[in-house]
């Protein structure tokens, strides 16, 4: 017959002891206890060893707010751990999609940096200068050939000087208003502009033009003198061309002149793609014997 049960112990008293005396045996919440204290321990050192490994890695991640509320369980910790693995990878994408568009933004600096050499200069002013002489036909027909004209020679840095007045225009924002037709061009001054071929359709037109003057004109070579020497409004009103140190003019260019019917005079300087010197004056005297011819060649 067995004897009376031990009555439980209170709580907060510690193990219990067996009756036959000796030492007491832990229970199973004393033995998790320790494990969970002995855990770290045993994990301190590889985690140590790691951490250096681990830098290149915490260097990306975003410091976020710990997550809310004790961890209760084993399943909560989880879904914890993954939800923070879940956002250390956004956040490493952020920075990598943020580093990518920093070196697009980066990129084109650099190409800037490039445009210190001479050439890479050129290019790009060659560039501009192509887009400033682009014929905006549209433009032409809404305010007129001369008009048109005007805006594209100043765009280029050519003066304009229009019927009738004795001031010369070298302001964009300058030029006269008023009614269509009103201004019409009767000297252009190109000194040192960057007009070129692709911009001579502005020419098509231009009824009153009676003086051109070209010098140092880097663009101008003999298809643009052949472009002027073949519109039909300044075979009839040009009466003066100057042309002087154009490099790119060679004879060829100077022999097309003689298509300007009204040409009074023309004066050359300082043109050393001229090498028949003798040769292209006889034919112009030929076919223009009435013309004055100024020269100034080496």
């Amino acid at each position: 017959m067995a004897g009376p049960r031990a009555p439980p112990p209170a709580p907060g008293a510690g193990p219990a002891l067996p009756q036959g005396g000796g030492k007491a045996v832990p229970g199973q919440g004393e033995l998790r206890a320790a494990r969970r204290l002995a855990g770290p321990a045993r994990r301190r050192p590889l985690a140590r060893a790691g951490r250096a490994a681990c830098r290149g890695r915490e260097a990306l991640r975003v410091v976020s707010s710990p997550p809310r509320g004790p961890q209760r369980s084993r399943f909560g910790s989880s879904r914890v751990a993954r939800g923070q693995r879940h956002q250390t990878e956004i956040s490493v994408n952020l920075s990598f999609s943020s580093t990518m568009l920093l070196g697009k933004l980066i990129q084109p600096v650099h190409s800037l940096k490039k445009l210190s050499a001479p050439g890479a200069c050129r290019h790009l002013w060659g560039w501009l200068n192509a887009v400033f002489n682009k014929v905006d036909y549209e433009r032409i027909q809404a305010v007129g050939p001369d008009r048109a004209a005007s805006e594209w020679l100043l765009r280029c840095g050519a003066l304009v000087r229009f019927q009738g007045y004795d001031k010369w225009q070298h302001d964009y924002n300058g030029l006269p208003t008023g009614p269509l037709g009103k201004y019409k061009i009767q000297a252009i001054d190109a000194t040192e502009s960057c007009i070129m071929y692709r911009g001579f359709d502005y020419l098509d037109g231009l009824r009153h033009v009676e003086e051109i003057k070209l010098s140092n004109c880097i663009y101008i070579q003999d298809e643009c003198l052949q472009r002027i020497s073949e519109t039909e409004s300044l075979q009839k009103s040009l009466l003066r061309l100057m042309i002087i140190s154009c490099g790119n003019v060679t004879d060829k260019g100077i022999i097309a002149l003689h298509k300007l019917t009204n040409l009074e005079y023309l004066f050359l300087s300082d043109l050393p793609g001229i090498r028949e010197k003798e040769t292209t004056v006889q034919i112009l005297k030929k076919s223009k014997p009435s013309l004055e011819l100024e020269l100034d060649l080496e």
